[in-house]
């Protein structure tokens, strides 16, 4: 029992110090898991993938800990594991947070502790995210309906392009190839309906295009995942070659800031309301608006100016409320148009609008202003 007490004392201790007090795998705070074997402190949900591979883990105050298994924590420590298993990481390689899906969480872990892809040792065959070529079936969904369907992915980091066939049979031509420069991947799983669900976002000559797609093998859609994002770090490189990691990793891709539905009226604002889903995307400063949160192409954008050019959000109480079931509103003042949005919960309009007032916050930059000219209100 005193032994119990005394090894307890000085695993609280080790997790005093900086380098352990987040979990060694998403950065959560105040990790209460351990794995032995490895000598590194988790957080619960990564505690319990690590068990899924090694039944080395325990808890830091619920189990017994013997003086061996002390001693293998008080050798490591989480900087010691960092400076082993992510040695190598690529700078365009997805390091998760706490807040990510559960699949990209899971293949960071056995990327580092099972496949040893980060030790900077040679592999062979290598990481496929390292070849700057990739092809392989994923499951799509249709453009005008709710079905999934196999289809050929071919990426080429030299051409810059990710190419798609209705086919397997290469020989009657790609169904569209997508330029990386304006490209993002993000996951959606809830959205998808689908653990390994991946949203692939495009701009098109007159709209913007999603693409719903999984892969039923958890690893191959994380490679899908990282392979566009060493392409999308090429292409970056390319086009600003002065640029900083610092500065080009945020851009690779992103999440978006805030998804949801609201009701929307028209520019009359005498028009029936009707619920639309919207995304509002940080990195351009629009938010889009689509019929349902699966539609391959928008109904509309809006986009988020500054104040000193003459944009402005607040919370608003329309006048006309024709076939309006939500009352939390909120008014996107642009120099073009005003917009009147509906939210269903008060909690939702604090949300938006927040969110909103942090892209308006941020001053435009000349892409920005560029941007901006080509919108063209529907």
């Amino acid at each position: 029992m005193v032994n119990h007490e005394r090894n307890k004392k000085i695993l609280l201790d080790l997790l005093k110090q900086p380098e352990n007090s987040r979990c060694a795998d998403c950065g959560a705070p105040d990790p209460d898991w351990a794995s032995y074997r490895l000598g590194v402190f988790l957080c619960l949900k990564c505690s319990g993938i690590h068990r899924s591979f090694s039944c080395q883990i325990k808890s830091i105050e619920l189990d017994f800990w013997d003086d061996k298994q002390v001693e293998i924590m008080k050798s490591n420590g989480n900087a010691s594991a960092k400076a082993i298993y992510e040695k190598a990481v690529p700078p365009y390689y997805y390091q998760p947070c706490q807040s990510d899906c559960n699949v990209l969480v899971e293949q960071w872990i056995r990327a580092k502790y099972e496949r040893m892809e980060f030790t900077g040792e040679t592999k062979y065959p290598p990481p496929p995210y390292t070849t700057g070529f990739y092809e392989g079936i994923l499951w799509k969904k249709g453009k005008e309906n709710t079905q999934f369907l196999k289809r050929k992915f071919v990426l080429s980091e030299r051409g810059f392009t990710l190419t798609y066939y209705n086919r397997e049979d290469e020989s009657k031509g790609p169904k569209a190839v997508i330029f990386i420069k304006d490209l993002n991947a993000t996951f959606q799983t809830e959205k998808i309906g689908h653990p390994h669900g991946l949203q692939i976002t495009y701009q098109t000559e007159h709209n913007t295009r999603n693409l719903f797609v999984y892969h039923e093998n958890p690893e191959d859609i994380v490679t899908w995942y990282n392979v566009i994002r060493a392409a999308r770090y090429s292409y970056l490189k390319t086009a600003y070659p002065t640029g900083s990691d610092k500065e080009l990793v945020p851009k690779i891709t992103r999440n978006y800031l805030k998804e949801g539905y609201m009701e929307k009226t028209g520019p009359n604002q005498k028009e029936q309301f009707k619920k639309r889903w919207f995304v509002l995307d940080s990195q351009t400063r629009k938010l889009y608006y689509f019929k349902d949160q699966l539609d391959a192409e928008e109904l509309g954008v809006i986009f988020i100016g500054t104040e000193s050019n003459s944009y402005s959000v607040a919370a608003f109480a329309p006048k006309s409320t024709r076939g309006n079931k939500w009352k939390h509103g909120i008014m996107v003042d642009t120099p073009a148009r005003q917009f009147v949005l509906m939210c269903e919960q008060e909690k939702e309009q604090r949300e938006w609008i927040d969110a909103l007032r942090k892209i308006q916050s941020r001053p435009m930059s000349p892409q920005d202003y560029t941007a901006e000219a080509k919108i063209r209100y529907k």
